[in-house]
């Protein structure tokens, strides 16, 4: 299968429908998929439900899709960072679902496994819990928490090959490779873009079968806040 696309507002607008769920990598804008998600903007979908750690910030990342007003419900674990988020949340034209990070991650990682549905102590008894089943295991009450499965994840990653083996750098290694595996299908950007076979196999993150297309982006990489020393 040829999984290389040159084009991501053509490849987006073929798979992604109004009303789905979309699943993106990236913590703070770290290993943000920024051109699919630029991409998702521009093909103008809407009523979408979006699964990531955070929602970017003001005109950056997932921000720009709240700004579109293409977001109807938000699971996240972190929102501090977006004025936009908050203003819509506050008025009632965002629906959203807070998560633990862990339990986020692990949903999706539950999800892309193919598992319905675990039982976690975390939110036992808080505001997470409210609505859903609990059980108790060895004298302690859990709560149960489903797996997420999106229609479409969008990842980004440092190398790929045309196989779909991916490699993330550093911090840019934390939802991506959940994200990836939780998606029907999966698209992801990637800075290198490598032959098969050009991935040494011990270092590859997610395995190219999770990886349904790739393209290569040459975005410039954004920053969340800038620290820099006083002289």
């Amino acid at each position: 299968m040829d999984k290389i696309r040159s084009n991501a507002v053509e490849l987006i607008g073929d798979l992604v429908k109004d009303g789905d769920t979309i699943a993106v990598g990236g913590f703070g804008l770290c290993g943000v998929p920024f051109m699919l998600i630029e991409a998702l903007r521009d093909v103008g979908r809407r009523n979408l439900t979006v699964v990531s750690n955070n929602m970017g910030v003001d005109g950056k990342g997932l921000g720009i899709l709240l700004e579109n007003n293409q977001v109807r419900k938000v699971l996240s674990s972190y929102v501090g960072e977006n004025k936009e988020f908050a203003r819509q949340f506050l008025a009632g034209e965002l629906e959203v679902e807070f998560n633990p990070q862990g339990t986020l991650a692990e949903r999706l990682r539950a999800g892309g496994a193919g598992i319905p549905a675990f039982y976690t102590a975390t939110g036992v008894g808080t505001l997470v819990a409210e609505g859903k089943p609990t059980a108790e295991f060895d004298g302690r009450t859990y709560v149960q928490e489903r797996g997420i499965v999106a229609d479409v994840a969008l990842v980004h990653s440092y190398q790929g090959d045309e196989a779909g083996n991916l490699v993330y750098r550093r911090t840019a290694r934390n939802f991506n490779p959940l994200c990836a595996e939780s998606g029907q299908v999966t698209i992801a950007e990637v800075e290198q873009l490598l032959p098969r076979g050009g991935i040494d196999p011990d270092l590859v993150h997610t395995p190219g079968v999770h990886i349904d297309y790739i393209l290569t982006t040459s975005l410039e990489k954004q920053i969340e806040q800038r620290t820099v020393r006083s002289r």
